[in-house]
C-alpha cells in the first residue's frame, strides 16, 4: 500500500492505459492517458510519473502523476487504447471513434482522425463500447451489436459485420492477427475469424444456466487458447476455447460487476481486476514446489470447476495455472491492491511494475511497484 500515488483530478475516470515500451529495452513505462465520463466536458489526458519537464517539482510529491495535457472529448470515453507511441484511439458514447496524437515536444493533442456515428441505431447514434488495435488496424465494438473494422491510414471504413450480436457487445481483443473475440450482454463469447467473409462467429461459447452480462475479456498472452472474462455478478471466468462451450473455471472475485481483467503481458502467471465495488484484486497463481506455476495446476479454494475433463490429447507439455482442476496441488491466491474505497474502480492497465487504476471517485491511483 505504501507505494500506491493517489490523484484526485476533479473528474471521474473511465479508462487508464499505459503507453508502451519498448520491447527490447528493461525501461519501466512513465506516461499514462486517462479518458473521463459522466463529466460536464469530457477530457482525453496524458500524464507522467517521470521527470518531463517542470511540473514535477510544482506540486504534490515525487510520485505523483503530473498532467502533460489534455483535451476535450465528445461524450463520455468508453474504451481507450494506444496505436503506437504517439497516438490513441478512444470510442465515445456517441458512437464515434477518434485518433488523438500526442505531440511530446510541445506537449499537445491533436485530432489526427475523427469516424463519428459509426456505431448508430436506425434514428440515434449507439454508444461504442470497445476497441482493440493492431497498428494499423483498428476494431469497435458498440451497443448496436455491430463490429468495424477500420484502417489508420484510410479514411473511410474497411468492413462492417452489421448484425454481429443480437445485444450489446461489451468488450472486444484480439486472439490471433486475423481473429476477434468479443463478449456480450448475454453471456457469451465469440470468436470471429477475419479471413471469412462470414459475417457469422467462427465459434460461440457461453455461460451456463443465468445468462449473466460479459463486461471484458482478455486473453494469455503466450497461450492463446486461454481467456479471462468478467462481468455484472463479479465472477472471473477463465476458458480454454480449444474445448467445450463453457468456461473452464469461475473464480469468487467482487461483489458487484467486475470492469476489467488484465493478465500481466511479460509475466501472465498474475491477472488483474477492478470493480464496481471499489476494489482492485491482484491475482497470482502459485505452486507448492519449485517446479514453475504454468507447468501445473494452480487452485482457488473459492474456485468452482465446471469441467473435469483434461486438455484435449491429454499430453499437453504446458498447462496453464489458470486451468486447473479441482484435484491439483497449486493455488491462486488473490491481493487488494487498493485502500478501501466505496466507489468504482473502472479501469485499470499494468505494464513492467506499474499498475494505473481510474475510479468514480475522481481518483487516479498509481503503484510502481507491483510484486511481479
Amino acid at each position: 500500500m505504501e507505494s500506491v500515488n493517489a490523484k484526485y483530478v476533479s473528474q471521474k475516470i473511465s479508462k487508464t492505459r499505459w503507453r508502451p515500451v519498448s520491447h527490447s529495452t528493461l525501461q519501466q513505462p512513465d506516461i499514462f492517458a486517462t479518458g473521463s465520463w459522466d463529466n460536464e466536458d469530457n477530457k482525453i489526458s496524458f500524464w507522467s510519473i517521470g521527470n518531463h519537464g517542470s511540473s514535477a517539482l510544482d506540486d504534490g510529491f515525487e510520485g505523483d502523476p503530473q498532467l502533460l495535457c489534455e483535451h476535450k472529448h465528445d461524450g463520455d470515453v468508453l474504451d481507450l487504447q494506444f496505436l503506437d507511441q504517439d497516438k490513441i484511439v478512444t470510442t465515445s458514447s456517441t458512437g464515434e471513434v477518434t485518433i488523438f496524437r500526442h505531440h511530446q515536444n510541445s506537449q499537445t493533442i491533436s485530432v489526427s482522425q475523427r469516424w463519428p456515428g459509426v456505431h448508430c441505431y436506425p434514428c440515434d447514434n449507439a454508444p461504442c463500447t470497445g476497441v482493440v488495435c493492431s497498428s494499423p488496424e483498428i476494431v469497435t465494438v458498440g451497443e448496436d451489436g455491430r463490429i468495424v473494422v477500420f484502417r489508420a491510414d484510410q479514411e473511410g471504413v474497411v468492413r462492417v459485420i452489421e448484425n454481429a450480436d443480437s445485444s450489446t457487445i461489451h468488450a472486444v481483443t484480439y486472439l490471433r492477427t486475423t481473429e476477434i473475440l468479443t463478449v456480450n450482454s448475454i453471456g457469451q463469447l465469440k470468436l470471429w475469424d477475419f479471413r471469412q467473409q462470414s459475417n457469422s462467429p467462427s465459434q460461440i461459447l457461453s455461460l451456463s444456466g443465468d445468462r449473466v452480462p460479459l463486461h471484458c475479456v482478455d486473453r494469455h498472452p503466450n497461450q492463446q487458447h486461454i481467456v479471462a472474462t468478467g462481468g455484472q455478478d463479479g465472477m472471473l471466468c477463465v476458458w480454454d476455447i480449444r474445448q467445450g462451450s463453457a468456461p473452464f473455471s469461475l473464480m469468487e472475485a467482487h461483489s458487484a460487476e467486475m470492469w476489467e481483467v488484465h493478465f500481466h503481458p511479460s509475466n501472465p502467471d498474475h491477472l488483474f481486476t477492478c470493480s464496481e465495488d471499489g476494489s482492485l484484486l491482484h491475482w497470482e497463481t502459485s505452486a507448492q514446489s519449485d517446479m514453475p506455476s504454468f507447468l501445473q495446476g494452480g487452485r482457488n479454494n473459492s474456485m468452482i470447476s465446471r469441467s473435469a475433463m483434461a486438455p484435449a490429447g491429454g499430453n499437453q507439455s504446458l498447462i496453464s495455472a489458470w486451468l486447473s482442476g479441482d484435484s491439483s496441488k497449486g493455488r491462486v491466491e488473490t491481493t487488494h491492491m487498493l485502500p478501501s474505497q466505496t466507489l468504482s474502480v473502472n479501469s485499470l492497465d499494468v505494464l513492467g511494475q506499474c499498475l494505473v487504476c481510474g475510479t468514480d471517485g475522481e481518483a487516479i491511483f498509481v503503484n510502481r511497484q507491483v510484486p511481479v
